[in-house]
């Protein structure tokens, strides 16, 4: 699948492509019928299909200061996109140039003669350009086609990547995974750490948790995924920031089950199932270690 940067003219092949316009972080319900509407469209028509997404993400650009909610990197919008049958993705960066730049170069200029788009999709709500100044009636007269896609409804509410993030962050890991129609997953490389989870029977992965949302503290099922074989593993793993030990280090501690193989240095994605309890100090090792010996119980349980 092709990875296209918007600052660079797009090959002769892919000119003439309708374009999903939208950030598509999460890819969830809403996202998905945007995107399969440019698809389905192109596919009507012989012409490609892209799916834009912006990174950073501008709330990041405008607000460095707000907390991480991330949902999905570049690499894993780009296995979405390709999976949802996408030809290319394109990367809007977003900096300082791109935050300055009118409505009217945004869609005359970028869209309309650097990538040679067709037509667009979008939902009614989009906005682009300095200041968000431009929005569906803009687009409309252009000499863009353009069609919008109305939100997806879900229990009287539109689903959005605010509610998935919101129930993330209240622990209820199987409502997000409706909403994106998958379980949310971290992504990184296994680091090595202090290796205490070794020495009481339950050796961990370690992965920087980087700038990813950060979902409830706590226990959790979890699959692993490693991307170098596709092997999949069933375990349970802590995210959050140890408070049995000092000093505290926010991580994503998996371990998996009836694994002995050397993961140091390997890329894994964790997927979050079930949520088992938040975080707790133990009196003992002995106290904690019993009690993961139940949430392993539990998370074997559970993952079937």
């Amino acid at each position: 699948m092709r990875f296209l940067d918007h600052r660079e003219p797009l090959p002769q092949s892919l000119r003439g492509a309708i374009i999903a316009l939208g950030n598509f972080d999460g890819f969830h319900l809403g996202h998905q019928a945007v995107a399969q509407e440019a698809i389905d469209w192109a596919r009507e028509t012989g012409r490609p299909s892209i799916i834009a997404t912006f990174d950073p993400h501008p709330v990041r650009h405008f607000k460095p200061e707000v907390p991480p909610f991330r949902l999905t990197t570049l690499e894993q919008r780009q296995e979405l996109y390709l999976a949802a049958g996408a030809t290319a993705m394109l990367v809007f960066h977003f900096d300082q140039k791109l935050s300055e730049t009118t409505a009217e170069h945004f869609l005359d200029r970028i869209l309309i003669d650097r990538m040679g788009a067709s037509g667009v999709v979008t939902g009614d709500d989009f906005r682009f350009g300095k200041g968000a100044a431009g929005d569906v009636a803009r687009l409309r007269e252009s000499p863009l086609e353009v069609r919008t896609v109305d939100p997806v409804m879900d229990g009287g509410r539109p689903v959005s990547s605010s509610r998935v993030r919101e129930a993330l962050r209240e622990g209820e890991p199987q409502e997000a995974a409706r909403l994106l129609t998958r379980p949310f997953a971290i992504r990184g490389v296994v680091e090595h750490g202090d290796k205490r989870g070794r020495t009481i029977g339950y050796p961990t992965a370690n992965l920087s948790i980087e700038s990813y949302l950060r979902p409830k503290y706590g226990i959790y099922a979890v699959t692993g995924r490693l991307l170098a074989t596709g092997q999949v593993l069933k375990g349970a793993a802590n995210i959050g920031v140890r408070p049995q030990f000092e000093p505290p280090k926010e991580l994503l501690e998996p371990y998996f089950f009836d694994f002995s193989g050397d993961l140091y240095g390997q890329e894994i994605e964790v997927a979050f199932h079930h949520f088992l309890r938040g975080e707790a100090k133990f009196d003992s090792l002995d106290a904690l270690t019993a009690q993961m010996e139940k949430d392993c119980d539990e998370a074997r349980r559970l993952l079937g």
